[in-house]
C-alpha cells in the first residue's frame, strides 16, 4: 500500500483503506502497531488514521506502553496528543511526551542534574509540535512541580509565567492559550501482559482482545460504506 501511495495512486490507496477497514478488522487488530506506524510514515492514508485513533485514544495503552514507543512517528504522536477524547491522565501524557523526547536524542544524559542549557534546548526542538497540545492548566499543583518544572526550560518562558501564576492566582488573566481539559470518560486498561500466551498476538493481551474486537466491530458497523453489497465491492475492485 505504501508503494501505491509513492506514485500518487490516489483512488486505488483510497480503495485498498476502505477494503483493509471492511474486510480486514482481525488483521488490524493483531498487527495494530505495525499498522499505526506504517501508516504514519506517510500523510495520505486518512481513512486509516482516523480508524486507528479513533481506537488508540480509547485504548491508549496499545500504543504508549509498547516496547517500540520510542519508535512511534512524530505525526501520530502529534495526532494523539490533539484529541481532547485521549483517554489517559494529562499528567501521564506530558511523561510519555518526554519519554519520547529524550529517547529521539541518546546522546543526553540520564541523569537531568548533569543536563546543559543546550541539552535542554535540544529537547525542546525535537518535541516543539509536541508541546503546544499539552494540557497544562488543567495539571495538579503537585503534578507541576513533580513533573513539568524539571523540564521548564523547554517550555516558551511566557508559558511557565503562566502556568506559574496560575497556581498563585487562577482568577487572574494570563497570555497562554489555555486549551480544553481531556474528557477521560472510561478507565484505561491495565499494562499489557509481558509473557502473553503463545497462540495469541504480542500486541494485546488476550484479556483486552473481547473489547477492542466489540469496538472495532462498532466502528464498521458506523461507517456509510459498511452496507454495500458484496457485489457492489467486487465491482469496484474491477475498475
Amino acid at each position: 500500500m505504501l508503494a501505491t501511495n509513492e506514485f500518487e495512486f490516489e483512488e486505488l490507496t483510497n480503495k485498498l483503506e476502505t477494503h483493509l477497514i471492511d474486510t480486514k478488522a482481525s488483521w488490524l487488530k493483531t498487527h495494530f502497531s505495525l499498522v499505526y506506524r506504517s501508516i504514519f510514515s506517510k500523510n495520505n492514508f486518512k481513512k486509516l488514521e482516523n480508524f486507528c485513533n479513533d481506537i488508540v485514544v480509547k485504548y491508549p495503552n496499545l500504543i504508549f506502553d509498547t516496547d517500540d514507543f520510542a519508535s512511534l512517528p512524530e505525526s501520530a504522536l502529534v495526532s494523539l496528543l490533539k484529541r481532547n477524547d485521549l483517554q489517559m491522565k494529562e499528567v501521564k501524557i506530558w511523561n510519555y511526551v518526554i519519554k519520547w523526547g529524550i529517547s529521539q536524542n541518546r546522546a543526553l544524559p540520564t541523569n537531568l542534574d548533569e543536563w546543559s542549557k543546550e541539552n535542554f534546548l535540544t529537547l525542546k526542538t525535537t518535541l516543539q509540535q509536541c508541546l503546544p497540545h499539552i494540557r497544562y492548566f488543567h495539571l495538579s499543583g503537585d503534578e507541576v512541580l513533580d513533573s513539568i518544572r524539571p523540564y521548564k526550560k523547554i517550555l516558551d518562558k511566557q508559558l511557565w509565567k503562566d502556568i506559574d501564576q496560575h497556581f498563585l492566582s487562577p482568577e487572574r488573566p494570563i497570555k497562554s492559550i489555555i486549551l480544553p481539559a481531556r474528557f477521560v470518560s472510561i478507565e484505561e486498561l491495565p499494562p499489557r501482559t509481558k509473557e502473553p500466551k503463545e497462540h495469541f498476538s504480542t500486541i494485546i493481551s488476550e484479556d483486552h482482545a473481547a473489547e477492542i474486537y466489540e469496538d472495532l466491530e462498532k466502528h464498521l458497523r458506523n461507517l456509510s460504506w459498511y452496507n454495500f453489497s458484496n457485489e457492489s465491492r467486487r465491482n469496484t475492485w474491477r475498475l
